[in-house]
């Protein structure tokens, strides 16, 4: 089993329009995040349109499309889930009218008081049509509008009552807002061009759309980006900052650094491709082989296998092809089409393998049967030694933030030693980032770290979680 990545949301404030076709270059710059469903909803003089369905961007939007949804705001998602997978209602943006209005909210994160929420409101009346907790957002967001002034207050009142990993933005007819959990567990940035305002993901997006990088939205802060008033009439826009839910900290989930994240990304001032290298650096300094190649598992082991190179001395090479047209959602119902589906992803390169002591650079161990079917495919390939080293540490518990790390009896780390997992994947040697190692990977950082797949060790007490289901809904 590998993981899979985190949703990605994109949104843009241009007054000259054209910001359906700029959300889907931002969103196809942001399909790694998330190939199980996307969608786009716009605004055009207060009229609120949207477009969503199961599949890749590409495949979701056409000509005709873009064309029929084009608007001076739009927002943007790509998603991944654990739950509700398959479904088109549980796809975002999610809509929804209202006694004062529209609203468009898109969504990157987990609840963790998701379930206790869902009920009290249930209890209240509600009615939900989806599975997912993104819909508890958008309802909490409506139902304080009906008591307080403006929209960002209400954003404001509603996030106060949310506990876990949450960046969001939310677009009603006049006004764009990007919000941020007060842990800052998920990136979310802004950008500039022109008159334009955007707000995505990761920076990667931003670059696609030609924006300039500005800053990341602060754990806690809420962005508003509105039409300037009669006072400003000669400004594009307004961009205020609402700081009331600011706490001051920071636990940015380390594994967008390892995995997560596009390699062209730069989160909180660190660039990913160097902490992905930096990782290599330090695993060839702890755990040093000798061998004749280093190799790195595409595409999240590629930096880290030539971080380790560099350290090593070991000359790096390509060792496999990836099929580019196979997405994180090929089925794999059963454990042998999971191994299948790692022949039919991966291709091991015999004239760079054979007959070579190899260092193969991955960036996790999950449950270990993909990292048994990469090591076989070396040895078929004719590699003499496969030394299999890991750009992070044992997963020893589950993530309840939005990353699909299973419950402990899933995760390997948590039944077998290393030696043990070493001798089931069938490599030579194994070893594992260790966890000072870790926190070396990313110096530039301005934010601190969430580590808790690692150690047990989670920013918000295990107590306050309750029964929150691992992974991403």
């Amino acid at each position: 089993m590998s993981l899979h990545e985190e949703c990605g949301v994109f949104g843009v404030w241009d007054p000259k329009g054209g910001c359906a076709r700029t959300t889907y270059y931002g969103l196809y710059a942001l399909q790694h995040r998330g190939q199980e469903a996307c969608g786009i909803a716009t605004t055009n003089d207060r009229e609120l349109s949207y477009y969503k369905d199961v599949g890749l961007v590409g495949d979701v939007f056409d000509e005709q499309r873009l064309e029929e949804l084009d608007g001076t705001m739009a927002v943007g998602h790509v998603r991944y889930a654990t739950t509700g997978a398959g479904k088109r209602e549980n796809a975002q943006p999610l809509t929804l009218k209202y006694v004062k209005g529209t609203l468009a909210v898109v969504h990157n994160g987990n609840l963790v008081n998701h379930d206790q929420l869902r009920r009290a409101y249930e209890y209240n009346g509600a009615i939900f049509q989806t599975t997912s907790d993104t819909e508890v957002i958008a309802y909490a967001i409506a139902r304080e509008r009906l008591t307080c002034p403006s929209v960002e207050e209400a954003v404001s009142r509603a996030v106060r009552q949310l506990k876990g990993a949450f960046s969001l933005i939310v677009m009603s007819p006049r006004k764009l807002i990007a919000a941020r959990d007060p842990w800052g567990f998920r990136p979310l940035c802004m950008g500039r061009k022109g008159e334009a305002v955007y707000f995505a993901s990761e920076s990667c997006a931003l670059d696609g759309v030609e924006a300039e990088y500005v800053r990341e939205i602060e754990p806690g802060e809420i962005v508003v980006v509105e039409p300037p008033d009669e006072k400003n009439a000669n400004t594009a826009c307004s961009i205020r900052s609402i700081r009331t839910n600011c706490r001051g900290m920071s636990h940015m989930c380390i594994f967008e650094y390892i995995y997560f994240a596009r390699s062209d990304s730069v989160i909180c001032g660190q660039s990913v491709h160097e902490a992905r290298r930096n990782a290599g650096r330090i695993l060839a300094r702890e755990s040093p082989v000798e061998a004749d190649l280093v190799i790195g598992v595409p595409d999240s082991g590629l930096d880290a296998a030539m971080g380790y190179a560099e350290a090593s001395g070991i000359p790096y090479g390509e060792g496999f092809v990836k099929n580019r047209y196979i997405g994180r959602t090929f089925i794999t119902p059963d454990q042998r089409s999971r191994e299948q589906a790692v022949r039919i992803k991966l291709g091991a390169l015999r004239s760079q393998v054979e007959g070579k002591r190899v260092v193969m650079i991955d960036d996790s161990i999950v449950r270990g049967t993909t990292s048994r079917a990469i090591i076989s495919l070396l040895r078929q390939a004719g590699a003499r030694e496969v030394h299999m080293r890991v750009s992070s540490p044992e997963f020893i518990a589950p993530c309840y933030f939005g990353t699909d790390i299973p419950d402990k009896e899933k995760l390997i780390a948590c039944h077998h030693t290393c030696e043990e997992i070493c001798a089931l994947t069938g490599a030579d040697s194994l070893a594992f980032l260790s966890l000072e190692g870790l926190r070396k990977i990313a110096p530039d950082a301005r934010c601190g770290f969430c580590e808790g797949c690692f150690t047990e060790q989670y920013p918000i007490p295990r107590e306050e979680i309750g029964q929150a289901a691992p992974g991403c809904k």
